[in-house]
């Protein structure tokens, strides 16, 4: 026997009471959940039985029977009503529930169009009229249910839906469901405590990432069957964690299942786009085609030979293309078929589900013998015919690299698998920093480590990626190090979100940070810190001579190094968990010039500063000493460098120095008290004014190259012969 599906639904609907008229008020202000969990277009609703439990023992009282599912966006609030509707349909609910109908109303179409006085009234009214004559046969559902607050009330003064329906839902008359979130539920029906003595509050709890797995399992097959595509389970883990961890300001299993669905929606667009070799064939063809129209236009005796060429290839091209749209096809029509088979099991198992609690034994045994192992079979067959196909041309799975990809793209951190480039990258960062930061061996060596844990994943989920505190003499490489390590993780120094704390030395500046409090000019702004971190979650965060800052500002950043999170004004928990937080300081530098390895002496000194607590907060507390004269001759290399790049680059000229020149500039420009930083306004102001001298003068002429050399103490540029 072979079961239809679409004659199943009609017996429903006959057997339905005559409260399914067409022209039922309730049709045309709402949809009927019942009839949908019959037509099996609702998803399966898993681990919420808690909730549907205590939802079916409050509308079983006999007043008061209102509950409103109270939770965060995104939690499953109206999944858990769908899933009553689903239960009534399979007879799965206590006898006074049986054949009860889930009404959702949509205060939206209610309102719409009522531009006369007491028209939505005149409205609601019989809507009330059609529940209270059911007797209790309707269950009525409102999403967003403190929107009833205010609705349809005027300048008049007239009343709202609230206050309309309060008499029979205090009577019991009216089965209510609503939903709304924890701020409107406080803010709107904990205001009216007659509406909300009316209602029982059952609180929706966002489920855990175990949960939130087990979700996604249960409504996989609908995503598969919908997209056409086969999700791996390792895809449904990665979802539910790496969701957690990357995307703070939603919920789950909403971000969850976002993900699945967006990356499903991914490889179903790359399906029915051309496959790569079937494109680059017919660009091919066309240009082909192009060519020999050109040359057919000129003398034909003279392109001759290169023409029989152009058929020739343009013969086999034609081959290669049927074949590859002849393969193509199959591939699709496969994948459809499948798709089909998998939807037509859905509706068996939802049949079979149904005449079980019918107590139809007969037509579930025919089911559950005949017709459910038949389709499962087919199922099987072509599953393993498309898995040993050769060479295909469509990627039909979801992996879980495609979730990694969809969460990159939103959040802007890079948890894709390394390539090879970047795998080579990290392994190198120690060295590409070391070429640009001179004399700090210790302090590149603590930074790229935690670099190279943080793109492991094997760090703390809950911290920053790293926080370091960089105290040192001014000038020895303390924020070169950090635009060093911006550069080499992103290819550019902007990616760093640089704070200079001499900005922050009034109390009140944690308002830059965090954003003005309630009452406060600039609430409505955001802070510029805060809205810069939400936009991109993975950069480097460096505060700049950190001691200048007021200490109640750094208060702020105890939660950053603790939490990896910061509360802004309005409430909302930015993610801080994918930063490299760097600090720099100048204190305890005299003691770091005289007393090079006397690590207590300088703690001492932080304390004095900052507080123990702040302090203990931070990861590592890095040391740069002074450079050494080596050192210094290292850092004149690399000033000379980009002195030559520049030239070369804005005026095509050759630049070229030996050892004795950069011996001189360290010699003539290190002072220790100022570190590193006066050797750039020593070649400023005496080797860049001289090249610019000649440059202008003629002296220096384009595509030339020179020497730098040194006579008598001054600097002279000498044509270069060798």
């Amino acid at each position: 026997m072979d079961f239809n599906f679409d004659d199943f639904l009609n017996n429903i609907n006959n057997n339905q009471k005559d409260t399914k008229n067409e022209d039922d008020v309730l049709k045309k202000y709402g949809r009927n959940l019942t009839d949908l969990a019959a037509r099996n277009e609702l998803d399966p609703v898993i681990n919420r039985d808690d909730e549907i439990r205590r939802m079916i023992r409050i509308l079983s009282r006999k007043t008061k029977n209102n509950p409103v599912l109270v939770g965060e966006p995104g939690v499953g609030k109206t999944a858990i009503v769908e899933g009553l509707a689903r239960k009534i349909v399979e007879g799965q609910v206590p006898e006074n529930l049986k054949g009860k109908d889930v009404i959702e109303l949509d205060l939206g179409s209610l309102i719409a169009g009522a531009s006369y006085q007491g028209q939505f009234e005149q409205r609601l009214k019989d809507i009330l009229k059609r529940i209270d004559e059911s007797n209790g046969e309707i269950i009525v559902f409102i999403d967003e249910i403190h929107m009833l607050i205010g609705a349809g009330r005027n300048s008049d003064g007239g009343m709202d839906a609230a206050n309309i329906i309060k008499p029979l839902m205090a009577r019991g008359k009216m089965h209510l469901i609503g939903a709304t979130t924890f701020d409107e539920y406080r803010k709107y029906i904990e205001k009216d405590a007659a509406l909300e003595r009316r209602m029982q509050k059952i609180d929706v709890k966002e489920p855990s990432i175990g949960d939130t797995i087990t979700i996604l399992r249960g409504i996989k097959d609908r995503f598969e069957n919908f997209h056409n595509v086969k999700i791996q389970d390792d895809a449904l883990i990665a979802a539910a964690k790496l969701s957690s961890r990357y995307i703070s300001d939603r919920f789950l299993p909403d971000k969850a299942i976002d993900l699945v669905d967006e990356a499903a929606a991914t490889i179903k667009t790359e399906i029915n786009f051309q496959p790569e070799k079937l494109e680059k064939a017919k660009q091919k063809l066309a240009k082909l085609e192009m060519e020999k129209f050109a040359l057919s236009e000129e003398d034909k005796t003279k392109h001759a030979e290169r023409i029989k060429n152009i058929e020739q290839e343009i013969s086999t091209i034609n081959a290669s293309i049927n074949e590859l749209q002849h393969k193509w096809d199959i591939e699709k029509n496969r994948l459809n078929e499948l798709s089909n088979l998998r939807h037509r099991l859905d509706n068996l198992n939802h049949m079979l589900t149904i005449y079980q609690n019918e107590a139809d034994y007969e037509k579930a045994s025919k089911l559950m013998y005949d017709e459910i192992p038949s389709v499962k079979l087919k199922i099987k067959e072509l599953e393993n015919l498309i898995n040993h196909s050769s060479n295909t041309l469509i990627k039909d799975t979801v992996t879980e690299e495609e979730i990694a990809s969809i969460v990159a793209k939103w959040t802007n951190i890079p948890i894709t698998k390394l390539l090879e480039t970047d795998r080579e990258k990290l392994l190198n960062l120690k060295h590409d920093l070391e070429s640009k930061v001179k004399g700090q061996d210790e302090a590149v060596t603590l930074v790229s480590q935690a670099v190279i844990r943080a793109k492991a994943n094997i760090n703390d989920p809950n911290r920053p990626l790293a926080s370091f505190l960089f105290t040192g003499p001014t000038g020895v490489g303390k924020t070169e190090l950090a635009r060093t390590l911006a550069y080499s993780l992103f290819d550019s120094e902007k990616q760093m979100i640089r704070l200079d704390m001499s900005e922050y030395m009034e109390k009140h500046s944690v308002a830059k940070i965090i954003g003005a409090p309630p009452g406060y000019i600039g609430y409505d702004s955001t802070g510029s810190l805060t809205e810069k971190i939400r936009r991109n979650p993975y950069t480097i965060l460096l505060f700049d001579e950190i001691e200048k800052a007021h200490r109640d500002v750094l208060n702020i950043l105890l939660q950053i190094l603790d939490n990896g999170a910061i509360t802004d004004s309005k409430g909302r928990v930015i993610n801080c968990r994918n930063l490299i937080v760097i600090m720099t300081s100048n204190i305890a530098s005299e003691k770091i010039l005289n007393e090079l390895d006397d690590m207590p002496s300088i703690k001492a000194e932080l304390l004095k500063f900052l507080s123990p607590e702040f302090v203990n907060r931070i990861d590592e507390v890095i040391t740069f000493k002074p450079l050494s004269k080596e050192a210094i001759k290292e850092v004149v290399k690399l000033e000379l460098d980009k002195l030559v790049k520049r030239v070369k680059s804005a005026k095509d000229i050759n630049l070229a120095y030996d050892d004795k020149v950069a011996e001189f500039i360290a010699e003539k420009a290190y002072d220790p008290n100022f570190g590193a930083r006066p050797i750039r306004r020593y070649v400023q102001n005496n080797l860049e004014s001289v090249i610019a001298y000649k440059i202008i003068d003629g002296s220096i002429k384009k595509d030339h190259k020179y020497k730098i050399d040194i006579l008598l103490n001054q600097f002279v540029i000498n044509e270069y012969t060798k």
